[in-house]
């Protein structure tokens, strides 16, 4: 599948109902991204269309969170994003995100823990949940995936749900680096997204403690790396970047 799936209208890509501001904005960015961007969409098969879901991605722009969540809502899922509450703070976008029933982090902080509160709750009503489990815009030198905070692999173990890994890739030529900048449509870029097999938790369900977390961050992080490496067709590094240690260490080390 490449882009046909984009070129679909979204009331019969996903009818499931959804706030009208958050059908609105996918609407209007679904429309402008199509022009602005092309669209590598493997199928996500892979991806139950009803029930609560965890959606995991690699995070590497900051123009891609509007990519990711024109692919998911094509492929029939409104994504709940947890996202950093300084967002919150911006006036249209924090009305917008508001609206559309986002989540907010506050992150280094002791309510850091709340949004874990609000992404159970939406789990539990049958939505989908969009983590960065790396919790930032990556700072691999090569834009790998780093070691990832115990956020998403947290929720997993305590709800159950399933977790879907996607790679992504693509987005940092439309918005590169860390800052804000103006983003460079032409020539036009393409956003590459592949969805793998849920990942496989089901011997550590139940189990909060850091061993428990550290092994299912590590699993899902090795599952969205794989799909990064297949898109990009390159061998994924042995070593995973520590943005702690500002390098990359031992997987086992960076758990």
């Amino acid at each position: 599948m490449t882009g046909s799936l984009a070129q679909v209208p979204l009331n019969q890509a996903n009818p499931t109902p959804v706030q009208p501001a958050y059908r609105r904005l996918g609407h209007i960015g679904g429309w402008m991204l199509r022009r602005l961007t092309r669209q590598d969409w493997g199928p996500a098969t892979s991806m139950p269309k009803t029930g609560g879901i965890i959606v995991v991605a690699n995070h590497i722009s900051n123009f891609d969170p509007p990519v990711v969540a024109h692919f998911l809502i094509w492929n029939g899922r409104w994504p709940r994003t947890l996202g950093k509450s300084e967002i919150w703070k911006v006036p249209l976008l924090g009305r917008l995100a508001t609206a559309c029933g986002q989540i907010p982090v506050e992150r280094n902080t002791s309510r850091a823990r709340n949004s874990l509160v609000h992404a159970e709750a939406a789990l539990a009503a049958g939505e989908c949940v969009l983590i960065y489990p790396e919790g930032t815009r990556t700072a691999d030198p090569e834009l790998w995936p780093m070691t990832a905070r115990p956020g998403a692999a947290r929720l997993a173990l305590k709800t159950g749900c399933p977790v879907v890994p996607v790679g992504q890739w693509g987005a940092q030529d439309v918005m590169p680096g860390k800052k804000l900048t103006w983003p460079r449509f032409f020539p036009r870029k393409t956003m590459h997204f592949r969805v793998g097999e849920p990942v496989d938790l089901s011997d550590l369900a139940g189990h909060v403690d850091a061993v428990a977390v550290a092994e299912a961050n590590d699993r899902i992080m090795s599952a969205i790396t794989a799909l990064v490496g297949e898109i990009r067709g390159e061998e994924p590094p042995a070593d995973r970047f520590d943005i702690r240690l500002g390098r990359r260490v031992p997987r086992s080390q960076g758990r």
